[in-house]
């Protein structure tokens, strides 16, 4: 099972969904007392058990095809079959007029709200109608009083807006319902991303150096005890630094320090025997922005570690009245350097995110001896 099915099984689990079954229970029960209204128009004429299941039969099918059906959000209701339902349903409304007078003129409510489902506005409103006037004429021929002309050709309006507006709300009800869930489903994958992302850049450069400290200890315990107690003590204070880093990881967003980060570094590197020098005239960076320098900072460093064998480094930070740049420069000699998107790829995508969020941009330059990686980002967006 991949990640995305993962985080789809996840909210379904977790979010509930009222509110489509909701919509769907009142559709439900307005269209059976529609249907059982005329039902009982039907028990009351004088007519045999044959025609009462007749017309049990042809409500029971105009139920189903409102419900099942025109109901349904996914539905294509300007199909083929759709086109055929609804000529099946103008059969199932106009025949048993034939039948059972009437008591059946207000059943046409029903094919009134389809057409204008199915049908397109035009073409929907002209069917509309027609099926209202068509009402009108029926009822004009079986009692003629004006009053029940007015009464049946409203109550067939009213029927069809009713049917529309309840089957276009159930399906809006659905939809939003799916895209509220979408939302939650992205929320999650959002964070996962995060996640990863903070654990990668927040642990990845204090494991490096730990493990680098490690071996100059090793290397150490012999020819200088002193030196290599000193180191055990940084290796100490790395691994609380890690330890509380895995800890904020799960609360959300972390705040470093470019200046311990800054200092940091050279520790780190003077212990590989590389020779560092740092440059800056960053002086009470925003917060964010201060983070996100620190952080670049890190990768840098993990990235120098695991991919160079660089003897030199050089970091200079530059703030002005409206950007602050931080730019890790080393020398490569790997006899065949890999290409700049393969070096920390993953890192460096992610540095590029963390900049992007507050407006910045993060540029790599590989040359066959030097490895330059800059990060620009604007001081204004702090005030967000």
């Amino acid at each position: 099972m991949d990640s995305s099915t993962e985080v789809r099984s996840d909210v379904d689990r977790t979010v509930p969904f009222p509110a489509p079954r909701l919509a769907v229970g009142v559709v439900t029960a307005v269209f059976v007392s529609i249907s059982l209204i005329g039902f009982l128009h039907v028990l009351f004429l004088p007519i045999g058990v044959g025609e009462i299941v007749l017309s049990f039969g042809c409500i029971v099918a105009l139920l189903v095809m409102q419900l099942l059906w025109y109901g349904r959000s996914s539905a294509p209701l300007r199909s083929r079959v759709g086109y055929g339902l609804l000529a099946a349903q103008a059969c199932l409304v106009y025949l048993p007029i034939l039948i059972f007078g009437q008591a059946w003129v207000g059943m046409p409510g029903f094919l009134a709200g389809s057409v204008l489902l199915v049908l397109r506005p035009i073409a929907a409103w002209a069917a509309f109608s027609l099926i209202v006037a068509s009402m009108g004429l029926a009822q004009a021929v079986f009692t003629g009083a004006p009053v029940d002309i007015l009464y049946t050709s409203i109550s067939t309006v009213t029927t069809g807006l009713v049917v529309y507006g309840l089957s276009r709300l159930t399906a809006l009800v659905v939809e939003v319902q799916s895209t509220r869930a979408e939302i939650a489903r992205m929320a999650v994958l959002r964070e996962r991303l995060r996640f990863a992302r903070d654990l990668h850049d927040l642990l990845g450069y204090s494991l490096s150096a730990i493990t680098l400290k490690i071996e100059l200890t090793h290397r150490l315990l012999e020819k200088s005890p002193q030196e290599a107690s000193d180191q055990l003590l940084e290796i100490l204070e790395i691994s609380r630094l890690a330890l509380s880093d895995a800890r904020t990881v799960a609360t959300g967003y972390r705040e470093l320090s470019l200046e311990d980060e800054c200092r940091s570094a050279v520790s780190v590197l003077q212990a590989a025997d590389i020779s560092v020098r740092l440059d800056s005239d960053a002086t009470d960076l925003p917060v964010r922005v201060s983070t996100v320098l620190a952080t670049v900072l890190r990768e840098g460093v993990t990235n120098l570690l695991r991919h160079s064998k660089a003897k030199h480094c050089e970091i200079t930070i530059r703030q002005t009245h409206d950007r602050a740049t931080l730019e890790i420069t080393n020398d490569d000699v790997q006899p065949n350097p890999k290409p700049p998107q393969d070096r920390g790829r993953s890192g460096l995508h992610n540095l590029s995110v963390r900049a992007g969020e507050i407006g910045g941009t993060v540029t790599v330059d590989h040359e066959p001896n030097e490895f330059r990686l800059k990060v620009d980002v604007p001081l204004r967006l702090e005030r967000r």
